[in-house]
């Protein structure tokens, strides 16, 4: 007779064999993951997640303007450009052969002169005249000592109109995207993305970045709102492009979901990494196995290992157990970046639970075959 004890042996035998069979799974175990350690001839550094490890990989993406964009000063409202169009106004004090208009007609409109590509504008009798670079009030005086030699002290009044020469575009996640003209209330860049109806996706992921010559900078909107040395004065031919974070990572194994993740804050740490996934699988997860895969820089890794020979990027595998008495907090305090891969492992119960349902599924096929046979 088979005493009790040895059927449990044989029990655990016979769940161990089948466990080994390649039952399905949500991916690696923990041990399967440190044999791939360079500590056992493999190719990834395996390194537990503590506050130094945090502070040595706590990098965020570097964004802002160069000094160029920065030391620009404001565009004067009234500084004439290249594709600026004008309005002239003259009177006249003669009323029976006025220069410009018919008789008895003192006041003569000029309406619509467009500043051409070289800066200069067209006044009848008075010529071309450089009017790009001047302000309304000095092109005024040009215009006007230029006119007085041939109609006794004339008046000459300079406007200038919504052209399309002092202009920046706007494109993108912007609820106006269009052509701007730089005027007076919209001279700064968030003034100028306020005139365009604000941006049309969440602050919180929402990039500006500005081209201007060849040359491109780019914040983070709320930075843009928060740090008025962000808020960049305009010059024509800026182009504001408003744009959605691309940043992401992968998140796999025993989580709520598996999918690629887009970054929904400037910065994402582990365990907000993990929540907006769902949180851990509450029938399946290992809270001590939550590993964050990524090719980190030499320069970091170095840091990171204490070294000073590693070269080229690394492979890094950083683990965070949640069960220790630090684990949530250096799980809040670890960044996560761009291009991760979230990953937990399942308890390893989990896999006892799937062989011994393989087993009484089996057993039970096998009864079931039995009796029908035996009827």
């Amino acid at each position: 007779m088979v005493s009790r004890g040895a059927t449990a042996l044989a029990l655990v035998a016979l769940v161990g064999a089948v466990s080994g069979c390649g039952l399905p799974r949500s991916g690696p175990n923990k041990a399967e993951i440190f044999k791939g350690s360079v500590l056992k001839e493999g190719d990834a550094f395996i390194v537990s997640v503590n506050s130094r490890v945090t502070r040595a990989t706590s990098v965020t993406p570097a964004f802002g303007f160069s000094s160029a964009f920065r030391n620009a000063g404001v565009v004067g409202s009234d500084t004439i450009s290249p594709g600026d169009v004008l309005g002239l106004t003259i009177y006249e004090n003669v009323k029976d052969d006025p220069l410009l208009g018919n008789t008895g007609q003192r006041v003569s409109a000029l309406t619509e002169i467009q500043v051409d590509g070289q800066g200069y504008i067209f006044v009848p009798y008075a010529g071309k005249i450089k009017a790009a670079g001047q302000s309304p009030d000095g092109l005024r005086n040009i215009i006007t000592k230029k006119l007085d030699t041939q109609t006794p002290d004339p008046q000459v009044q300079v406007q200038r109109l919504a052209g399309d020469g002092s202009t920046v575009t706007l494109s993108g996640a912007i609820n106006g995207q269009g052509v701007y003209p730089i005027e007076r209330p919209t001279r700064t860049l968030s003034s100028m993305i306020a005139k365009a109806g604000g941006v049309a996706i969440e602050p919180a992921v929402a990039l500006v970045r500005v081209t201007r010559g060849g040359k491109t900078g780019q914040v983070w909107l709320q930075d843009l709102y928060a740090n008025p040395s962000l808020d960049i004065a305009l010059r024509p031919g800026d182009h504001i492009v408003v744009e959605r974070d691309t940043r992401a990572f992968v998140a796999l194994g025993a989580t709520g979901t598996q999918n690629r993740v887009p970054f929904e804050n400037q910065t994402l740490s582990a365990l907000e990494a993990i929540a907006i996934v769902g949180g851990l699988s509450t029938a399946s997860a290992d809270p001590t196995g939550v590993f964050v895969f990524r090719n980190e820089p030499a320069e970091i890794a170095n840091a990171v290992l204490g070294r000073k020979d590693l070269q080229g990027d690394q492979r890094m595998v950083y683990v965070l157990d949640l069960t220790q008495p630090t684990g949530m907090f250096e799980a809040r305090d670890f960044l996560i970046r761009d291009g991760d891969t979230v990953y937990v492992t399942e308890a390893p119960y989990v896999q006892w639970q799937k062989s011994l349902s393989v087993l009484t599924g089996t057993a039970g096929a096998a009864r079931t075959v039995s009796s029908a046979a035996g009827g």
